[in-house]
């Protein structure tokens, strides 16, 4: 009895290497699966930290697997940014679509027949059967179990259909999916985190649904097929998958393999106590590279919620390595757990570290500019040289908690340096430029203590009132009306900087003020 007789175009070697004995060895090999259905948020990127950290404190491999036999909800371009943010993150798969690897392909709309040809040996060995019910029937079993108020499930009304009645209703094409028979687990299953788990699918559900009409399989027959026949000897995954558990191990038994280890992570939630959604857009990975936070610093982020790690250090940022070191499965905590609200806390830590690295350091510096110019993409007179970003991005590391902070409108004087046409419209004085000019370039410490005793001479020696000259220099300097104090900006703008900022207003109006008398003239 052959089922889902529709064409399938698969080569002979194909298929005998399917049927194949998986070889079994002791390298540890764990997978994160997930569905193309969106886009990679926290609680997916924790789910994969732990597998790669697991892997890795084994020496073992880690690899990505596609689940997207729903077609249907699958999302375009999804694969891609979900490896990218794998990547970005620093967790690498070994293997992969991408990667490549001896046990793809990795993605499992590519590996459909596999899962037909494991679908036809339980079929045969009577461990699944062939099911003809319509979607009407199975939505009036539903309405009926709502209406007595019991949870829907399916009556299992194929299950001993006669063999005769089957072939005959396979043979004249009638539409079918495949369900696999529950039976009564004879021990509870063990879990790496969780209590061992007394529960009888077979009590409490009907037969589920393998390998559906469109001859995709569903997640519980691929999960086990992949599983096994990619040597996956350790199962890390959410806690919701938790109650499936005893079906695959329904379903390995069938099969008669071994079942790989089981770990099933406790949630992770906002730190309100709501749940992370895929539709939170401010919790997919992606945004948060886009707001300025570092890999490192949200792969800390989500470590510090739910255990899992040795005489963990909640104040210290810890590289991927040392959190390899350190990663306890044991040390997992059961219940759900919050997210802190120290992200912005763990950033600034990092970029603090990363500034120290010579190669890190240039690279945001990079990186700033493009974001400055992103930023003011009107603005020609952008102050971004090399050395004023460097200067810049060291003097921000224990001030700000993200690089995005650098172009808030309160920071703008940093990079938009005043245009001839803004400092000719002021009412500023050139010779009160002249004046602190020639005596900033006298001091060899230039703090803002120092800058503000220089300026109030300046006031005091010249009879200038000082809310004038304050004026004078923040205009000359920002453009802006207000803002930081202006020794402050002196401070963060450095010396040299400032020189050059008052030096160019200076020329400005000393230009203008020519062409003034020549017209007199």
């Amino acid at each position: 009895m052959r089922l889902l007789t529709r064409p399938f175009r698969r080569s002979y070697a194909t298929f005998v290497e399917s049927l194949k004995p998986v070889p079994r060895n002791k390298l540890v090999r764990v997978r994160f699966a997930p569905s193309p259905t969106g886009y990679l948020h926290l609680g997916g990127l924790r789910t994969a930290l732990y597998n790669y950290l697991f892997a890795k404190s084994h020496g073992g491999h880690f690899i990505l697997r596609i689940e997207d036999t729903d077609q249907s909800r699958v999302v375009p371009g999804a694969i891609q940014q979900l490896e990218e943010d794998l990547n970005w993150a620093g967790v690498v798969p070994d293997e992969g679509p991408s990667a490549g690897g001896s046990y793809g392909p990795y993605i499992q709309s590519e590996r459909v027949h596999l899962y037909k040809n494991q679908a036809q040996i339980l079929v045969d060995s009577g461990a699944a059967y062939p099911c003809f019910c319509s979607e009407k029937r199975l939505e009036l079993l539903r309405r009926e179990a709502n209406r007595l108020r019991q949870t829907p499930k399916y009556d299992n009304k194929c299950r001993n259909l006669p063999k005769e009645v089957v072939e005959q209703k396979i043979k004249s094409g009638e539409p079918h999916c495949v369900r696999f028979k529950l039976s009564p687990l004879t021990e509870p299953v063990t879990d790496m985190v969780c209590d061992k788990l007394e529960y009888q699918p077979c009590d409490n559900e009907g037969d589920p649904v393998i390998l559906k009409q469109d001859g995709f399989p569903t997640y519980h027959l691929a999960n086990v097929v992949d599983d096994h026949m990619m040597v996956i000897t350790h199962v890390l995954r959410g806690i919701e998958w938790h109650i499936s558990t005893p079906k695959h191990i329904l379903l390995y038994k069938a099969f008669g393999w071994d079942p790989p280890n089981y770990a099933h992570l406790p949630l992770i939630m906002n730190s309100d106590g709501s749940k992370l959604s895929k539709r939170q857009g401010d919790v997919q990975i992606r945004s948060y590279g886009e707001r300025g936070i570092f890999p490192l610093a949200l792969i800390n982020y989500v470590t510090k919620a739910g255990g899992g790690f040795r005489n963990m250090d909640h104040d210290k940022i810890y590289s991927i390595e040392e959190l390899q070191e350190t990663f306890d499965i044991a040390s997992m905590h059961k219940n759900s757990c919050k997210l802190t609200d120290r992200l912005g806390d763990y950033n600034r830590e990092t970029l603090k570290i990363a500034v120290q690295d010579e190669k890190q350091l240039g690279e945001i510096v990079g990186n700033v500019i493009k974001m400055v110019q992103d930023s003011y993409p009107q603005n020609k007179n952008l102050d971004v040289n090399d050395e004023h970003v460097r200067k810049i991005v060291l003097w921000s590391q224990n001030r700000i908690q993200t690089l995005k902070d650098l172009v808030s409108p309160s920071l703008s004087f940093l990079w938009n340096v005043p245009s001839e046409k803004q400092i000719c419209d002021s009412k500023i004085d050139a010779d009160q430029l002249d004046l602190v000019i020639n005596e900033l370039k006298k001091e060899k410490l230039f703090t803002e203590d120092v800058i503000k005793v220089i300026l109030r001479r300046i006031s005091e020696e010249n009879g200038i009132p000082f809310k004038k000259l304050m004026l004078t220099l923040r205009t000359a300097m920002s453009g802006l009306k207000e803002g930081p104090g202006v020794a402050e900006i002196m401070d963060i703008l450095g010396k040299d900087s400032v020189i050059t900022r008052l030096t160019r207003a200076k020329l400005y109006l000393t230009n203008k003020h020519r062409i003034v008398e020549f017209h007199k003239q």
